[in-house]
């Protein structure tokens, strides 16, 4: 038999062993070790002894808000609110009067404490409109220009505005659509392709992104159309599973339950695009202080948090997408939203029960001991993200103390609890590179130095399958991803270290990505 390629002189991770060649054809895997390396080929690729494991996948990211924040002014390193402010100014030098200049990831806790406010905004761009992107996507602050032109005696339910500063927080942050949305097709396609081409470097090969459409993080009314024509023009870089907001479902005529018009639900797509859960947000950040905690946030008496719709609501949600056959992956990061979408998650799957349902909890943020038993009975996928711990664990830490800390972001518990653990950024609430998340979730240290968790740690094998394999599995692909085996696609990525060595993973680097049996990156191959 000719394929059409083989990859060989490397060590490449097979389930929980090693061969020596992967041979692809027509975009999957054919032949493993010597039965690869007979086989003829007009392409054979010689890998100088690296390491292949499957291609990385991360299960919740944000490719169009990444790709976009690539040309907003970069704020995640300031440590002051003056840096803030003179970041600001230094862009409006270059931007023309009258238009927006907008700023992301900045962090209150990096700051000291304290929210940038719109008098420096003022002060910095007194000719522009500003927004500035808390990093967690959970906050905006905007100029009092901006401010001005807003609706703020009509604040949705679960947000608030903080005026003083020009703060919206949460659902107040639709206050803006009237001036920003919608992002043009055109601007949405180019930032897909430059995240795309980031991710390629990182070893990444599929991504799920976690909320087109409408809410908090959709950036189109047509923002399927953009995937789609990113895909026509070649510039879909990696699979792409699409979770669709909430806020764009409905009910659908002729009895067909309560979905997207046509009656589209999870699971519409091929290798490349897919549909896949419908994403809702229940409560807010842990850094930001709004998500929905049983008690008081340690620092912050009298707060704790809330959700960002009706308790009922959400349970409604959730309740006729279940029934409709959708899989559900709900944002829920503070222990009392997490209970309450347990409780909603029970009563669905008690109503009308589904086997293979996948539901998801997104970040799963503070999972109390009884919550996570329930979990796990229910065959529930958390999803939490190991790099939180050392971006923004400082912060998660002094707003939870230590008994909680405890509960927070869980892993090992999670495994030990027969959970299948996927891997995932949010990125760009933090750096999404997988192997610095994978290195994260081996050792829970915060960028203070803290030691957050200690008791969650898992092995540099676990994390591995985590990115790999769990996240596949989070998405209904692990027949044909997650693991290097025949019949599978050929998605690789190409180390210069043994990633599942604890000491050779926070050296380790990619070398290579293989994608649909095609060497798509190359570092010094």
């Amino acid at each position: 038999m000719r394929v059409d390629a083989v990859y060989e002189n490397a060590r490449v991770l097979t389930g929980n062993s090693w061969t020596s060649a992967v041979a692809v054809l027509h975009g999957r895997v054919v032949a493993l070790g010597e039965d690869a390396e007979t086989l003829s080929t007009a392409n054979r690729v010689d890998l100088g002894g690296a390491v292949v494991v499957p291609g990385f996948h991360d299960a919740h990211n944000h490719m169009a808000w990444y790709g976009m924040s690539l040309d907003e002014v970069p704020l995640g390193e300031c440590e002051h609110v003056d840096e803030v402010y003179a970041a600001v100014a230094e862009r409006a030098k270059h931007v023309p009067d009258g238009e927006w200049i907008v700023g992301s990831g900045y962090d209150q806790n990096r700051l000291g404490g304290d929210h940038p406010a719109r008098q420096g905004l003022d002060r910095a761009a007194p000719r522009h409109l500003v927004r500035l992107k808390h990093t967690s996507g959970h906050m905006t602050l905007v100029s009092s220009n901006v401010l001005d032109q807003l609706d703020t005696a009509n604040v949705p339910v679960g947000g608030d505005v903080l005026a003083e500063i020009g703060l919206l927080r949460e659902q107040a942050q639709l206050l803006l659509r009237p001036l920003i949305y919608p992002t043009p097709l055109s601007t949405l396609v180019r930032a897909i392709e430059r995240a795309g081409e980031r991710y390629l470097a990182e070893g990444i090969t599929s991504v799920q992104e976690a909320g087109v459409g409408g809410g908090l993080v959709g950036e189109s009314p047509a923002e399927v159309a953009a995937y789609q024509t990113a895909r026509e023009h070649g510039v879909l870089r990696v699979r792409t599973t699409l979770m669709v907001s909430s806020a764009v479902l409905h009910d659908l005529s002729d009895g067909a339950g309560f979905g997207l018009d046509l009656g589209l639900r999870s699971g519409l797509g091929d290798d490349w695009l897919r549909i896949g859960p419908m994403k809702l947000f229940a409560d807010g950040s842990l850094i930001g202080r709004t998500a929905a905690m049983h008690e008081d946030y340690a620092n912050d008496p009298g707060n704790r948090g809330y959700f960002q719709l009706p308790e009922r609501e959400l349970a409604e949600t959730i309740f006729r997408a279940h029934e409709a056959g959708w899989q559900i992956a709900t944002h829920a990061i503070g222990d009392r939203a997490i209970t309450a979408v347990l409780d909603a998650y029970e009563a669905a799957l008690d109503a009308h029960p589904r086997p293979d349902h996948r539901h998801r909890i997104e970040h799963c943020g503070v999972l109390r001991p009884r919550d996570l038993t329930r979990l796990a009975r229910r065959r529930l996928i958390a999803v939490p993200q190991g790099r939180f711990v050392n971006e923004i664990g400082d912060g998660m830490a002094a707003a939870l103390g230590p008994e909680r800390e405890a509960w927070a972001y869980r892993l090992r518990s999670l495994l030990d609890a027969g959970c299948v653990l996927p891997g995932s950024s949010d990125r760009p609430v933090v750096n999404g590179a997988p192997l610095l998340g994978m290195a994260d979730m081996v050792r829970r240290r915060t960028s203070g130095g803290h030691l957050f968790g200690q008791d969650e740690r898992i092995t540099a094998a676990e994390a591995l399958r985590a990115y790999t394999y769990g996240s596949a599995f989070a998405a209904f692909r692990e027949r044909d991803l997650g693991t290097i085996e025949v019949g599978k696609l050929a998605d690789l990525a190409v180390l210069s270290a043994d990633p599942t060595d604890e000491p050779a993973l926070t050296s380790a680097f990619v070398l290579g990505t293989v994608l649909n049996g095609d060497l798509v990156y190359e570092r010094g191959l």
